[in-house]
C-alpha cells in the first residue's frame, strides 16, 4: 500500500489505543487494526494490563479474514513471555502476511526483537509508520520503561501576565470550565498528582478526578511536607477514593505525628532533604520503585520552580486565560531563584499550541527519550 493509505490506518489503530488511557499502566497505549485489500476486519486495543493485546484482539475480530492480511499495530508487537504469549507468535498463527508498526518497543531487554522475529519468518514488516505521534501517545510509558523513574507532567493555570492565584490567595478560576475538563482528563489518565504542603494548606483541593459521566479513576495523590505539618483533616486525608493518599517527609519527622497519619489511612514515605526541601531527584527513583510510571505536578509557584530547576519535568502543560491581574503580588508560575542569564531559561521543544475556548494551552517538552529504533527491518 502506498504511505497514505498506511498512514490513514495507522491513525485508525493509534484512535483505538486512545480508549484505554488511564487504564493499561504501568503498560503502554496500543492499538491494532487488521486490513484486508483496503477493508478493516479487525480492530482491537489493549484495554487494561493484565488482558489480552492489541494485536491478538484484532485479530480474534478479524477471525479467518485476518490470513493474508495486513496488520497496523501502534507499538512493536512482543517477542516475549509476561502475563500473555508473545503476539508475534499469534500473528505467524494467524497467517498475516504484512505487519506495520509505528512504534518500536523502548523496552532496552527487547527492543527490535518482535520485529526481528516476524521477518526471519517470512511477514513483510515495515516500521515508522506515524512513529512521532506514537511517540506522543506513549511519552510515558518510553521514559519509564527505560529509566524506571516517572514521567513527570507540570501543569499549571495563569493568567497573561503569569500569574496563578491573585494576591488574596484566590485562584478559583483561572481558566475556563472546558479547560478544568481537560484537566480532569488528565488525572484520569495518570498514576499520581503531587502537590506541596502550601498548596494543601491554601487551597484544601480533593486532588481527585472528575468526569462529566462521573467515570474515571482517581491518581495517588502525593503531598510533599518534609516535617508533616499539613491538618489531618485535609480534604486529600479524609476523602473516601479507591486511590490512596501518601505524604512524603523528611527522615527526621515526628514518629507520633506518623502514627497520626497511618491511623488516618495515609501512608508516609521517608524521602532525603535538600536544603530543607525534598530532594525531588531522589524521590522521583523512590516513586518509580513504587509503580507510578506517570506523574503529574498540580503544585503551587514553590514546587514548580524547584521541579523545574532540578530537572526532573518531561513536558509542561501551560495553561493562559486571557485575564491580566496587572500587579506583581500574585502568585507567579514558578518561585525561588531562577536564571541569571535569558540563557540560563530551560528550552521547550516539539511544542503545540491548543484552544479550549478563550483559553490557550501550550504544550511541549523539556526532556524527551531518544527513540532508537536500530535498524529498519527488511521485508523477507
Amino acid at each position: 500500500m502506498d504511505e497514505a493509505t498506511d498512514q490513514k490506518f495507522m491513525r485508525m489503530a493509534l484512535e483505538l489505543a486512545e480508549r484505554a488511557r488511564g487504564a493499561t499502566s504501568p503498560n503502554p497505549l496500543v492499538g491494532a487494526v487488521v486490513v484486508q485489500g483496503e477493508t478493516v476486519v479487525g480492530q482491537g486495543f489493549h484495554a487494561a494490563a493484565g488482558k489480552a493485546h492489541a494485536e491478538v484482539n484484532a485479530i480474534a475480530d478479524a477471525g479467518a479474514a485476518a490470513e493474508g492480511a495486513t496488520l497496523y499495530v501502534t507499538l512493536e508487537p512482543c517477542n516475549h513471555f509476561g502475563r500473555t504469549p508473545p503476539c508475534t507468535h499469534r500473528i505467524l498463527e494467524a497467517g498475516l502476511q504484512r505487519v506495520v508498526i509505528a512504534l518500536p518497543d523502548p523496552n532496552p531487554d527487547v527492543t527490535g526483537g518482535g520485529a526481528a522475529y516476524l521477518a526471519e519468518n517470512g511477514v513483510a514488516v515495515d516500521l515508522g509508520v506515524c512513529t512521532r505521534e506514537a511517540a506522543r501517545q506513549n511519552d510515558w510509558f518510553i521514559k519509564y520503561i527505560r529509566t524506571k523513574q516517572p514521567f513527570v507532567i507540570a501543569k499549571c493555570a495563569s493568567t497573561l501576565d503569569g500569574r496563578i492565584a491573585a494576591s488574596s490567595g484566590d485562584a478559583r478560576w483561572v481558566t475556563g470550565k472546558a479547560a478544568r475538563g481537560f484537566v480532569h482528563r488528565l488525572r484520569h489518565s495518570v498514576d499520581a498528582i503531587m502537590v506541596g504542603r502550601q498548596t494543601v494548606e491554601q487551597d484544601d483541593p480533593s486532588l481527585t478526578t472528575r468526569l462529566p459521566d462521573g467515570g474515571g479513576s482517581d491518581p495517588t495523590r502525593i503531598v510533599l511536607d518534609s516535617s508533616l505539618g499539613i491538618s489531618t483533616k485535609a480534604k486529600v486525608v479524609t476523602l473516601s477514593s479507591n486511590s490512596p493518599t501518601w505524604v512524603v517527609c523528611g527522615p527526621e519527622a515526628e514518629p507520633e505525628r506518623i502514627k497520626r497519619f497511618e491511623a488516618a489511612g495515609v501512608r508516609i514515605l521517608k524521602a532525603s532533604l535538600r536544603d530543607g526541601w525534598i530532594d525531588l531527584k531522589s524521590l522521583m527513583g523512590l516513586l518509580g520503585g513504587e509503580g507510578i510510571a506517570s506523574l503529574l505536578l498540580e503544585g503551587g509557584s514553590r514546587l514548580m520552580g524547584s521541579a523545574i530547576r532540578s530537572g526532573i519535568v518531561d513536558k509542561v502543560l501551560f495553561f493562559y486565560a486571557p485575564k491580566i491581574l496587572g500587579g506583581d503580588d500574585g502568585s507567579p508560575i514558578c518561585a525561588g531563584a531562577g536564571g541569571a542569564r535569558m540563557s540560563d531559561a530551560v528550552g521547550v521543544s516539539d511544542v503545540e499550541v491548543h484552544r479550549f475556548g478563550d483559553d490557550v494551552l501550550i504544550e511541549g517538552y523539556l526532556r524527551r527519550p531518544e527513540l532508537k529504533s536500530g535498524p529498519r527491518p527488511v521485508d523477507s
